[in-house]
């Protein structure tokens, strides 16, 4: 791991969780928005609750057939590749999510189709990332802690909040910052105890490496 990386390590969690605040350029936002809305229709997946992109091909049991990044998307695999978070291995799947205020995603892992760390870059807006520690013989779960991933950020996600503890985003339009959001110290100031922050329109780069691929290549657009 690269040795740059364990100075955003978030404090006072369990394992384990790496925050950049600020890790990409207005700039580099605003180009990240323009193409991931510049795909073609049918790259988008439309799911009850949000809609997606898949980069580099779709995830299964029997192996991903890999797909083409594109340039401008590589560029953010690279650089992730370059902390060395994944074991020496290169990111080489992106999952592209849209959430509209109000939307999110229920409490899930991210299981063990992928090597076990999660990486995030979040665009457009902020929202409230909460984990859940699931309860033995219940189907409850118990919240335990948030993190605020401002747009322009970079969440890293390994050990047990990887592989034990669940994640969600709220159906909710606003997010109250309350005790519960243990990173606000690590952010922008303009992020305030105690404050009510609107949502707005926000789009995820979540990357990270299937192992498990296939050799066989697809070729977009060659059909006669």
């Amino acid at each position: 791991m690269s040795t740059d990386i364990k100075k955003f390590q978030v404090q006072n969690i369990h394992p384990t969780a790496y925050y950049i605040s600020e890790y990409i350029s207005a700039s580099e936002e605003s180009s990240i928005l323009s193409n991931v809305h510049a795909a073609p229709k049918p790259k988008w997946t439309q799911l009850s609750n949000r809609r997606l992109q898949n980069w580099g091909g779709i995830p299964h049991s029997n192996g991903m057939i890999a797909e083409t990044i594109p340039t401008w998307l590589d560029h953010y695999l690279e650089n992730i590749h370059r902390l060395d978070v994944m074991g020496g291995k290169r990111p080489n799947h992106v999952l592209v999510n849209e959430y509209l205020p109000g939307q999110g995603i229920m409490p899930h892992l991210d299981g063990s189709l992928f090597y076990p760390t999660i990486t995030t870059i979040s665009v457009g807006s902020h929202i409230i990332l909460k984990f859940l520690e699931p309860q033995q013989d219940t189907s409850k779960v118990t919240p335990i802690f948030s993190l605020l991933l401002e747009p322009r950020s970079l969440l890293i996600l390994q050990d047990s909040l990887f592989s034990k503890y669940l994640h969600c985003i709220e159906e909710l339009k606003e997010d109250v910052l309350d005790d519960s959001v243990v990173n606000l110290s690590m952010c922008s100031e303009k992020y305030v105890k105690g404050s009510t922050v609107s949502r707005k329109a926000r789009i995820s780069l979540t990357i990270r490496h299937v192992p498990k691929t296939t050799s066989f290549k697809i070729n977009i657009g060659n059909k006669r």
